[in-house]
């Protein structure tokens, strides 16, 4: 049986891909491609409705498919969980073929019900709402695997202890993703290196031209939103990151 990203646990499946409505991908012609083990992941990409200028979310999530990105987070903080569930309707089929993992932001019902790869949560929106363990998250037959924002040592070791399947690192520098947030800098980079044990990914005002300090701090996995979305061609900018990546 084909398992969550490199979690162990079993994976959703197609067939949750069609109890949700969304076409079957090898009836539109995929070949189906095997995730990655989560710890062999690189580049984390965003289909960001900040970020999308009109654009289809299932557009931009073949240009980062095709780019090369190894997990597509889809972020809709203004939109109601219906939306976000078409949205995710739309995309899964785009990522699963592809082999991407796709990642829902902030609304658990909506990962699990869709047969995401995984949710993301931040630390108020997990241990503010009484969990303390992952296991604790409400799940029918299958769980999406659970990545958790961490901007500071305690809140690391926290995540890692309830059983996230991995960290973001963050924000390092400032970002407009975030324009409220300090940036934890490299130092929190570094630290990260050296204690976390679980994959982690740095994220937060990355660019191609800030991408080396970051590597040379311990950094082996990024997330980038606005670089990417932002560029005049998704596919391509996406490449380079990869291609800078290894």
């Amino acid at each position: 049986m084909q398992t969550v990203l490199g979690t162990g646990r079993p994976h959703p499946g197609l067939e949750s891909a069609e109890r949700a409505g969304v076409a079957h991908p090898e009836s539109c012609g995929y070949n189906l491609r095997r995730m990655k083990p989560l710890s062999e992941c690189r580049l984390y990409a965003f289909v960001d409705t900040a970020y999308l200028h009109g654009r289809p979310p299932e557009l931009v999530a073949r240009q980062l498919c095709d780019g090369g990105a190894d997990l597509i987070q889809l972020r809709a903080k203004r939109s109601s969980p219906d939306e976000i569930r078409r949205m995710a309707e739309a995309v899964l089929p785009v990522t699963r073929p592809a082999g991407a993992g796709l990642v829902v932001n902030d609304h658990f019902a909506v990962a699990r019900d869709v047969g995401a790869d995984f949710c993301h949560l931040g630390q108020e929106d997990f241990f503010d709402a009484g969990f303390a363990r992952v296991s604790q998250l409400p799940a029918f037959g299958s769980r999406p695997g659970i990545g958790l924002s961490s901007h500071a040592p305690d809140q690391a070791r926290r995540a890692m202890a309830a059983g996230a399947d991995y960290i973001a690192i963050g924000p390092v520098h400032a970002t407009p993703t975030k324009p409220g947030a300090k940036p934890v800098t490299l130092d929190y980079v570094r630290w990260a290196a050296a204690n976390v044990d679980i994959p982690w990914f740095a994220i937060g005002g990355i660019t191609l031209l800030n991408l080396d300090e970051l590597l040379a701090a311990g950094a082996r996995r990024i997330c980038v939103v606005s670089a990417i979305l932002d560029a005049p061609d998704v596919k391509k900018a996406c490449s380079e990151f990869r291609k800078r990546l290894g």
